[in-house]
């Protein structure tokens, strides 16, 4: 199992940036898949975008599809989340995930979990 370790998170204005980072400690994300959630105040945790650790091929929900961006830089054993454009609704704990690449994708798939970062946005 690949061990999550999450950075970028903090307080920010609206219209702000920010890049989440999720590194993988000592191993690769090799066969995986990792995703970005997020999860607001009472409200379901909620898919952002995912990537395939092998191919590169990426996915982005259509809820950020345009502000947010999913990439990887392999010899950093790492996946960013770019957040462009960050408003207040963008408030959230975000976390990266891993699921094997053969299973489906749906947030039950995604078993190995990060501890969570705070995005806070203001106005």
């Amino acid at each position: 199992q690949v061990q999550l370790i999450e950075s970028g998170g903090g307080s920010v204005q609206a219209g702000a940036s920010l890049t989440l980072s999720c590194a993988a400690s000592g191993r690769t994300f090799s066969s995986l898949v990792v995703g970005w959630f997020r999860q607001a105040p009472q409200k379901e945790r909620e898919s952002l975008a995912h990537i395939t650790w092998s191919t590169g091929s990426i996915w982005h929900a259509e809820s950020v599809k345009g502000r947010f961006t999913i990439s990887r830089d392999i010899a950093k054993n790492t996946v960013y989340l770019r957040m462009n454009n960050l408003k207040p609704e963008d408030t959230a704990v975000y976390y990266c995930a891993t699921r094997r690449s053969f299973t489906s994708n749906n947030i039950q798939s995604f078993n190995n979990w990060g501890q969570g970062t705070q995005v806070t946005v203001s106005s």
